[in-house]
């Protein structure tokens, strides 16, 4: 068993003040894989100190510097994937080959992305002649990161906060903080100065809270739940830091009736892949009367062939959700679907052959309206709602029903009607006819799922303030 106990304050590994031990579960297996302890307020004192007294020095370090190391950072992880790749395996659940090319291929994406956008960002302007407008690190930044995609989250707050010139305090998710610690190794081989990265693992309620309220803190970046981002922001009032919010997601994939025959298949796919675990995924499939019947087939077939299998077998399979707490709300949900629609594939239980470990049959219900429970709220797991749609007005009203804004979806042919949708679209985010998006694209929401555009240009500008300078020339 992995004993991961210390935290990395000040350029070194420390022990916690007070031991608190928190086990850290294989979810493949239900059996415990790792120790570590979370923090307490002197902990979280000490890596707020650290980076304190670092940020002067680090805000002050000239550009070409900081994108060195960044650089430096990125050799290091790509030297170390295997070991990043095992790490995420083992914590939260991803299938080795989906954890090595997905999960440590985002941050390997990302850090290319900031490192790109950094090479032309433009840190003072002239706003006349006499005018400068500078763009300055925003100070010490408390970065709290979710277990459903670990790299991709720590590597789009660290990053571009680094690179900007901040110093960071980084507490991810207990849950699944094994590469979160191999990070920390990570910024330590790459040689950052002592204070600029810090780690302190902990709850949300325990350092997740304190660094929210912390008066030496700030900014806070936050991606999780909407209930926990309703919590931070509630707890950084009090010192009017700046929190930027990456939350949830009840997206909507519109399939209109000139779609391409693969939009079904694309789409519930997208919706099962990471075991339904991403804020993004399409989980409402709202199709058009004329292929209502033909899509809900397909959809079931998907989700019948999709294999379920541990996080260390090879091949293309989908592992276990991240935990016991998550498999029980999934249940829960499902088993409320079934009371509310038609079960069409999957349904309780574990799938068959597998009596150990938190696996979720892929799910689909069909015939959902978009006032159902499961139609409502984010069920974070391998379960799809297919609603039908008349028109283009209703598709777009039906779509747009939800506290939720992060990435929509649609399927069309017909160019003005694809750009028609997405400009009504309430969302941060339109993916149309499974073109992805860009390295460096803003991703980030409205309403419910947050506030904060990560990624590329948008991401390293979250981590900045701006001040006018007048008389920087003279008349």
């Amino acid at each position: 068993m992995l004993e991961k106990r210390d935290f990395y304050i000040n350029g070194k590994w420390v022990a916690p003040a007070k031991p608190n031990d928190f086990a850290v579960i294989d979810p493949s297996t239900e059996e415990q894989c790792a120790v570590i302890s979370l923090g307490d307020q002197a902990d979280t004192d000490a890596a707020v100190a650290a980076a304190s007294a670092a940020f002067d020095s680090w805000s002050q370090t000239p550009l070409e510097d900081r994108i060195a190391l960044v650089e430096k950072l990125a050799d290091v992880y790509d030297a170390r994937k295997e070991e990043m790749a095992q790490a995420m395996s083992l914590e939260m659940g991803a299938p080795i080959d989906m954890s090595r090319n997905n999960q440590v291929g985002a941050g390997t994406w990302h850090m290319r992305g900031f490192l790109k956008a950094l090479k032309d960002f433009s840190f003072e302007e002239d706003y006349t002649p006499t005018e400068k407008t500078l763009r300055e690190p925003i100070g010490v930044c408390a970065l709290i990161t979710p277990w459903n995609w670990p790299m991709n989250q720590i590597v789009l707050k660290v990053v571009p906060a680094i690179a900007a010139g901040c110093t960071v305090v980084l507490k991810p998710s207990e849950v699944a903080p094994l590469s979160g610690h191999l990070f920390a190794e990570f910024m330590d081989e790459a040689g950052f100065p002592a204070g600029v990265f810090n780690l302190v693992n902990g709850d949300g309620a325990g350092v997740g809270t304190q660094l929210s309220s912390h008066p030496d803190v700030d900014m806070v970046s936050f991606t999780g739940s909407t209930r926990a981002g309703i919590a931070i922001s509630k707890a950084a009032a009090d010192t009017l830091k700046r929190v930027s919010l990456e939350l949830g997601g009840k997206g909507a994939n519109i399939i209109f009736e000139d779609a391409d025959e693969k939009a079904v298949k694309r789409g519930a796919i997208h919706c099962f892949q990471n075991s339904g675990q991403s804020c993004n995924a399409p989980t409402r499939m709202l199709v058009h009367k004329s292929r209502y019947d033909a899509a809900v087939e397909t959809a079931a077939d998907v989700a019948n062939n999709t294999r379920v299998a541990p996080a260390s077998e090879e091949g293309r399979h989908i592992g276990p959700v991240v935990s016991e707490v998550q498999y029980n709300k999934i249940q829960g949900l499902i088993e409320k679907g079934m009371q509310e629609a038609r079960l069409v594939a999957g349904g309780l239980g574990r799938p068959d052959g597998l009596n150990r470990g938190y696996y979720v049959k892929p799910t689909v219900f069909a015939d959902v309206t978009n006032d159902m429970t499961i139609a409502r709220e984010e069920i974070f797991g391998p379960v799809l709602s297919i609603i039908p749609f008349e028109t283009e007005e209703e598709a777009i009203q039906i779509a747009n029903d939800t506290p939720y804004g992060l990435t929509n979806y649609v399927q069309t042919q017909d160019t003005e009607k694809r750009r028609r949708v997405a400009r009504r679209l309430r969302s941060g985010m339109v993916e149309t006819n499974g073109q992805g998006f860009a390295m460096g694209s803003p991703f980030g929401g409205y309403k419910q799922s947050g506030n904060g555009r990560e990624g590329g240009v948008f991401g390293i500008e979250e981590f900045l303030e701006v001040k006018a300078v007048s008389g920087w020339a003279a008349e």
